[in-house]
């Protein structure tokens, strides 16, 4: 069974004017998704900034979303580092706080061979029982994770159940399907893809437009699912200015931007992320009127 279908948020994570982590608008935030339809949360991955934050603060947001969210709706939490037995413990924690899985990164930096990320991959799932996501994103990490190595960890470790695509590549996507004999569960890692993943016989999505836009991604895949293709390619596109304003800078800038923009709270960035520019943050505000979530 799969971990979730739909649309699964990659959350922010809220800090205060000091740079600590805000508790208090954190599990607003969380209330905000589940109130809107978002069928999953996944903290600690790249756009909550994960990569700024200690373990001692990494291990104690996922704890807390856990605890907020009780069950209601499925929490993965990333776990992943380019250092294998960091990944184990950060997992083991995860596990232990009461995730329902984790999303771990190929090692970044270090730039594994292919046998290199079967073993980091192996090692991380064999230390726990939940299920594991794979996230592929060479763009972040430097490496892309070739298709028969994810079929290959598919189909020999049992808990690695998933993978997010980012990779943009959908003729590599396809051939992840092929592979696995359309068994295992593809989320697409960019908001623009959403319905041409769902087509490969995707699960869903792991998103930044949900942050902003639940109701309507967790709409696109419903629709999606209930037969009206068409409708949902026609939110799709109609999403693809928001998206490209999300990401007119490094991610999670204009997002946080965008939370603001909605009257809500989400704190600062951590360094080295700095302020969006003015001339982005009026085209995003501009992109969100046109779309309805402002």
């Amino acid at each position: 069974m799969s971990i979730f279908t739909g649309a699964g948020v990659a959350i922010t994570t809220p800090f205060k004017k000091d740079g600590s982590v805000d508790y208090d608008v954190f599990s607003e935030q969380i209330e905000y998704q589940i109130k809107n339809g978002t069928d999953a949360i996944i903290v600690c991955g790249t756009t909550g900034e994960a990569s700024t934050l200690t373990h001692e603060e990494h291990l104690a947001v996922i704890k807390y979303c856990c605890e907020v969210v009780n069950k209601r709706i499925p929490v993965i939490a990333g776990t992943g580092s380019n250092c294998t037995e960091t990944a184990i413990y950060l997992s083991k924690e995860a596990e232990a706080a009461g995730a329902d899985g984790v999303l771990v990164v190929s090692p970044y930096y270090n730039k594994a061979t292919q046998k290199g990320l079967i073993a980091h991959f192996t090692a991380i799932a064999n230390s726990i029982k939940i299920p594991v996501i794979l996230y592929n994103i060479q763009g972040r990490t430097g490496v892309n994770i070739a298709p028969e190595t994810i079929a290959y960890l598919f189909k020999n470790v049992e808990n690695i159940v998933a993978v997010k695509e980012a990779s943009g590549n959908i003729s590599q996507i396809a051939k992840v399907m092929q592979l696995t004999d359309g068994k295992i569960d593809l989320y697409s890692g960019n908001d623009d893809q959403i319905v041409p993943i769902l087509s490969l016989g995707g699960k869903g999505v792991i998103s930044v437009l949900s942050i902003v836009a639940p109701k309507e991604t967790h709409e696109i895949c419903q629709l999606f699912f209930d037969g009206k293709v068409a409708e949902a390619r026609d939110l799709q596109l109609k999403a693809i200015p928001l998206i490209d304003a999300l990401f007119s800078e490094v991610n999670p800038i204009p997002v946080k931007k965008a939370i603001e923009l909605q009257g809500r709270d989400t704190g600062v960035l951590r360094m080295p992320l700095t302020e969006m520019e003015p001339e982005h943050a009026a085209k995003l505000e501009e992109a969100m009127k046109n779309f309805g979530v402002l």
